[in-house]
């Protein structure tokens, strides 16, 4: 920790750090740019139609982001503290976004705007390494999904969710149930029989 950042600039210091190795004269252009907002629960940072513009890194709480399709809504993920996200299409393409971001608990972020991200991507190395690293944890995951989701078998897909997805435990601790079955593309009812049914038998191994 820098005795001379502030401790949101530790936060994102100690985040970049993960990935590659900043000096401070590095992070410093970064720390400067960076933006921090404070959402209430229930607040929509991102709505159907709007453009995403920004990249964002979770203080604290919890941002889910989902579909509504026929009236019904489809989990794509979820962001707690310490995981970034963004609308990928729609910032990319410039394109109005199909998905919601929405605050479920009150919640703080930290966000670079594009236009400050694209000026950094050309101009620092160390940023444009980590930046690129960072979207492809998140696009490794989100295939990893992807290939869960072909399984019609319940009882697969949560294990496959459990032993491929890295942030399983953290979002079994801190999410919803009934928002983790959606991820899941089950019913909660089937989740909840599903999860008896995986702990049943691990405790049977394990005895």
């Amino acid at each position: 920790m820098k005795e001379n950042f502030s401790d949101e600039e530790n936060i994102l210091f100690d985040f970049f750090n993960q990935v590659y190795p900043l000096t401070e004269t590095d992070f410093r252009p970064l720390a400067k740019a960076m933006k921090k907002k404070k959402i209430k629960q229930g607040e929509i940072l991102l709505n159907i139609g709007q453009i995403e513009t920004k990249t964002s890194l979770v203080l604290k709480g919890f941002i889910h982001q989902y579909l509504i399709i026929d009236g019904n809504l489809y989990t794509i993920d979820f962001s707690l503290a310490g995981m970034s996200f963004n609308n990928f299409t729609s910032y990319m393409e410039n394109s109005p976004s199909n998905q919601i971001q929405e605050a479920i608990t009150d919640s703080e972020i930290l966000y670079f705007e594009k236009k400050d991200i694209d000026k950094f991507l050309l101009e620092s190395h160390p940023f444009s390494y980590i930046y690129t690293r960072l979207f492809e944890q998140v696009h490794l995951e989100r295939e990893k999904r992807s290939l869960i989701l072909q399984h019609k078998n319940a009882n697969k897909r949560y294990e496959l969710f459990l032993n491929t997805i890295s942030k399983s435990k953290v979002f079994l601790e801190q999410v919803p149930q009934k928002l983790i079955a959606n991820y899941l593309g089950m019913t909660p009812e089937t989740y909840s029989r599903v999860k008896k049914k995986y702990l049943k038998k691990k405790d049977k191994v394990i005895s």
